[in-house]
């Protein structure tokens, strides 16, 4: 019988991971790093530069194309003193993402707020260069909440997106245990070559190691490849604080997948070939499209169908007794778009916690990094190898890979 993941103790899934195995620099080459192989719990070690020789032959491989945008800002009370605000997610006028992004004049985000205690009353301030030309931006704060406050920013030039004003003012949100500044290297190497969408405040680090070259190479090979956004939240370095996973508080975070997707996924399945997700975030994207599609089915067999924001809930895989075929399951998705009638792309949000005792329906393998001790990624790298995780860190370890972010990767073939 599984687990049920909600019974299991972090405290379990953890090892020890020495300071300086923690890579706090990314590579001057972005595929020199290590490449660890697990396949069916044989491991081997290899450069990166190899991946598309250790591939599954037919292989699907599906990235994130998120954009990591400049969330830090460093602002100034008049009086003098700084106060950072990280933003996290807009409120308004605006929820979505690209929209906010494109806002002027004025929003308003949900952020953390650092060195907030001394930020009594009125505004903070910051002055930057946008587009070559001098601006301003002055940030209030609205609502305190539990972890969070609201934040009103107003700019000048008011015409400005606040895409820009981010790019100006902003710096990149580096992974908290990095406790370093972000330099112009981070700039261009904690981005992935193929970013395409601006939205998160933590990379896709899986995607790091990608070269054009090796996107060359695996077009020339033959792989099929394929792009979902999700745009990774600050959560994904929420530690785990409960005795059991049931009392931990999963964060959400939006995806957008389009109707070629899921026609890709669709046609891999029904041939039977292997889908390979770069990343814990396409992971969980992927995994969340077919409880997606259970969802959208149930609606249309109960004939009580109403169009609504998707969303997967973080118990839902555990809590659900249909086993829908993951054909049926895309295939609902797809009748889904059509009857939107109004776009190629489904927009959801997913909670999502893969853990040991979830069964996975669309992916079959992975590339990625290696995650902190005692983190919900940890939990999905062992939801996926099973008990063998122990193995591959304990290997990892002791042949010198480097950890986390900027460090060496794996490719994950149970």
């Amino acid at each position: 019988m599984n687990p049920d993941p909600r019974q299991l103790s972090i405290h379990d899934f953890t090892y020890d991971l020495p300071a300086e195995r923690i890579a706090p620099e990314p590579l001057p080459d972005r595929a020199a790093s290590r490449l660890l192989v697990s396949r069916h719990g044989a491991i081997t070690d290899k450069s990166f530069r190899e991946l598309p020789a250790e591939l599954p032959a037919g292989a699907l491989l599906i990235f994130n194309d998120t954009r990591v945008v400049r969330a830090r800002l460093l602002t100034r009370r008049p009086s003098g003193g700084q106060v950072e605000l990280f933003c996290l997610e807009p409120v308004a006028p605006h929820r979505a993402i690209e929209p906010a992004m494109q806002q002027t004049g004025e929003c308003v985000w949900k952020c953390l707020v650092g060195n907030g205690k001394r930020w009594k009353s009125g505004p903070v301030l910051l002055d930057f260069k946008a587009q070559g030309q001098p601006a301003t931006l002055t940030a209030e704060r609205l609502e305190q909440g539990e972890g969070f406050s609201l934040i009103r920013f107003r700019w000048e030039p008011a015409a400005l997106p606040f895409a820009e004003v981010l790019r100006g003012a902003g710096h990149l949100p580096l992974p908290p245990y990095l406790n370093r500044a972000d330099t112009d290297v981070d700039a261009v190497r904690y981005q992935t070559v193929y970013a395409a969408h601006e939205g998160a405040v933590a990379a896709p680090t899986a995607g790091l190691h990608f070269t054009p070259e090796i996107l060359t190479e695996l077009a020339d090979k033959g792989f099929q490849t394929g792009h979902v956004t999700l745009h990774v939240g600050a959560g994904t370095f929420q530690p785990v604080k409960a005795d059991q996973m049931a009392g931990h508080a999963m964060h959400g975070e939006p995806f957008v997948v389009t109707a070629a997707l899921l026609r890709q996924l669709l046609a891999q399945h029904r041939a039977g070939q292997p889908i390979i997700a770069v990343g814990t975030t396409s992971l969980r994207t992927l995994e969340s499209l077919y409880w997606l599609g259970v969802y959208v089915l149930h609606q249309f067999e109960e004939d009580t169908f109403h169009f609504e924001l998707l969303h997967v809930a973080q118990w839902q895989p555990y809590e659900t007794t249909a086993d829908v075929p993951t054909t049926e399951a895309l295939e609902a998705l797809l009748r889904y778009l059509e009857l939107l009638a109004t776009d190629d792309e489904l927009h959801a949000t997913t909670q999502l916690l893969i853990a040991p005792g979830y069964h996975f329906r669309v992916v079959t393998g992975l590339v990625t990094n290696f995650h902190q001790p005692e983190s919900t990624l940890l939990l999905l790298v062992a939801a996926l190898v099973g008990p063998g995780w122990r193995g591959i860190y304990e290997h990892a370890l002791a042949r010198g890979y480097r950890f986390l972010s900027y460090g060496d990767s794996s490719l994950l073939l149970p």
